[in-house]
């Protein structure tokens, strides 16, 4: 029991320093198709899709459950 709260809060930690690395790149992403940025809602959604995109974990695997839904929060919440 101890062993799998552990891995899900290491998972939750790495998860929370790829969220502020990826941050700045999906922000900066955040552009419409004139190359104008986006602002409002069109930027939330865009940077909650990127956020939601780039959901890795180190090994390269897509996140899932717990650990995405911190990631992406995480992420949301850096910009």
């Amino acid at each position: 029991m101890k062993r799998s709260i552990v891995i899900g809060v290491l998972a939750c930690i790495i998860a929370c320093g790829s969220a502020l690395a990826q941050d700045a790149t999906c922000a900066s992403k955040a552009m419409s198709k004139d190359g104008k940025p986006l602002a409002g809602a069109a930027k939330m959604s865009f940077i909650k899709k990127c956020c939601t995109a780039s959901a890795m974990s180190k090994a390269g695997k897509p996140l899932s459950g717990a650990a995405k839904t911190s990631f992406v929060k995480k992420c949301m919440q850096a910009t």
